[in-house]
């Protein structure tokens, strides 16, 4: 059953002025964020993080959860007016959406995306309410070794699903260990890989390696592409809504989206683009005239935008009821609630449900505040895309070094920042995945904890990770994953082979 009672606690927690008010400026934030091209939820999150050091843990939680919904609706506005995709999970609505806006057909499409994101965005709270507490107490016959084996699944799956290479994926997940590991050991009390400095003890903060991963080399990357040459941003034509017909065309992709949208986001690694390359492929399957697709198709702007934002309630089911982030976002939300001394899982919603129910409760309002703010202020938010880069990006990298300073007033925090910067660009350019990293940082202490406690128990008896069905199935499931694709690998080796082979014998014939 639904907690009603606890839902009505979290609508009041959410309604408090301060915290509409929070939610309010997380939705402009995060639609700017989503609005400029390259930046995405999660830099803009790790931009947002520093600023939220003083506050209340529960509003600085529902303003960075209204920033990630938020960059979820703004990435579809340059995907449509620019064929420039505000972040990744946006791609596929350029293929259609710039095609309608060249037709001048730019406000239904940008319509279409509103409105499929409010009722993805809604859907995915309500289930959201529903399935969280029963996982949560699911969750609570996990043991250490069921602790290590799911978070071992988790890190498998992210290394495997972001990238086109999995060595690639797992080299990025080696050094985010390696990072995780530096600082003062738990159970010791020896500092381990701090080169004797006094600043590494506590270890490497989150803060400072996802606002330099993210925020400073999307900067970089922004740099780089400007100097390439600018994208063309075309006028809003039409009038911002719907007719009957493109109503009823959008109707059934907008539902299937947002199914395949919340629950391929329940699942560890790439969810919320997978689910709409997924949502994209099955409306063009589905239609009559594949061919038009990719020449200005609705339903190619509607299913995507759907299962854009419905995964976004979908990440949140296992965060908050596992304390298991499904994605980069995920991850860095995951850090935000560790800084602030709260741990998402099994227990959270017995010892905050003023916290937790009240950041569900103002995704509901969340997602009403973007519909009611998005389709009049969309003018208004192009015209950030006519800001000059020399304004706009200088003006973020202040804002970044301002943001890791003030934390501690460290310099090197700052330094560190930079070099981190520098290391996320290189890994952009050399096509390496930063997911996996970042989601190894911020599990990496708690896998190593899960292990040493489970082989303290069982008293150095690793069989102790293959004593319940829970950790056996994980186990099973992440090697299957990272072993997989090196198996098709092989059989698309020899079929190539023999097909050659074949050709060769039947030119010589």
């Amino acid at each position: 059953m639904i907690p009603i009672d606890h839902l009505l606690n979290g609508l009041s927690v959410a309604t408090a002025p301060h915290n509409l008010l929070y939610a309010f400026v997380g939705c402009i934030l995060g639609t700017l964020v989503g609005v400029l091209p390259g930046l995405g939820p999660a830099a803009g999150m790790a931009l947002l993080l520093p600023l939220t050091f003083g506050m209340e843990p529960t509003s600085a939680l529902i303003l960075l959860a209204g920033m990630y919904y938020g960059a979820m609706y703004g990435g579809s506005t340059t995907s449509i007016l620019i064929n420039t995709p505000g972040e990744s999970s946006s791609v596929m609505t350029a293929i259609d959406g710039y095609q309608m806006a060249k037709k001048g057909r730019a406000g239904a499409a940008l319509a279409a995306a509103a409105i499929g994101s409010v009722i993805a965005g809604t859907f995915s709270v309500i289930a959201l309410t529903v399935m969280a507490v029963p996982l949560a107490r699911f969750g609570l016959r996990f043991g250490p070794a069921e602790h290590f084996a799911i978070l071992v699944f988790s890190m498998a799956a992210v290394s495997s699903l972001t990238g086109k290479s999995l060595a690639r994926g797992i080299f990025s997940m080696v050094i985010g260990l390696v990072i995780a590991t530096v600082g003062i050991d738990l159970q010791s009390g020896m500092p381990r890989f701090t080169g004797g400095n006094v600043e590494l003890l506590d270890g490497v903060s989150f803060l400072v390696a996802a606002v330099g991963f993210f925020a400073i080399s999307e900067v970089m990357l922004n740099i780089d592409d400007h100097l390439r040459g600018n994208a063309t941003v075309l006028a809003i034509k039409g009038r911002l809504w719907l007719t009957r017909e493109e109503w009823r065309r959008s109707f059934m992709p907008i539902l299937r989206g947002t199914l395949i949208g919340f629950f391929k986001g329940v699942v560890p690694g790439g969810g919320a683009t997978i689910s709409t390359m997924l949502s994209y492929s099955l409306e063009r399957g589905l239609h009559k005239e594949k061919e038009k697709f990719g020449t200005g198709m609705i339903e190619g702007v509607a299913g995507p935008e759907a299962a854009n934002n419905a995964a976004v309630g979908g990440h949140m089911v296992p965060l908050l009821a596992l304390g298991i982030p499904t994605g980069t976002t995920t991850a860095i939300l995951l850090g935000a609630f560790i800084i602030y001394g709260i741990q998402p899982g099994p227990l959270l919603f017995d010892q905050e449900p003023g916290l937790v129910w009240g950041l569900i409760g103002s995704m509901y309002i969340g997602n009403v505040m973007l519909f009611i703010l998005n389709l009049p202020l969309i003018a208004i938010f192009v015209r950030v895309l006519h800001t000059p880069t020399g304004i706009l990006l200088p003006l973020i990298l202040v804002t970044a070094s301002i943001g890791v300073y003030s934390i501690d007033y460290s310099v090197q925090d700052l330094l560190l920042t930079w070099c981190f910067g520098i290391a996320g660009y290189a890994f952009k350019k050399a096509d390496i995945p930063i997911a996996p990293l970042i989601l190894a940082m911020v599990l990496g202490g708690k896998m190593e904890q899960s292990f040493r406690q489970a082989m303290t128990i069982s008293g150095g008896d690793a069989q102790v990770f293959v004593s319940s069905w829970i950790s056996v199935l994980f186990l099973m499931v992440a090697a299957l994953i990272l072993v997989l694709p090196f198996v098709l690998a092989q059989v698309r080796r020899r079929a190539l082979r023999r097909a050659e082979m074949a050709d060769v014998a039947g030119t010589a014939d």
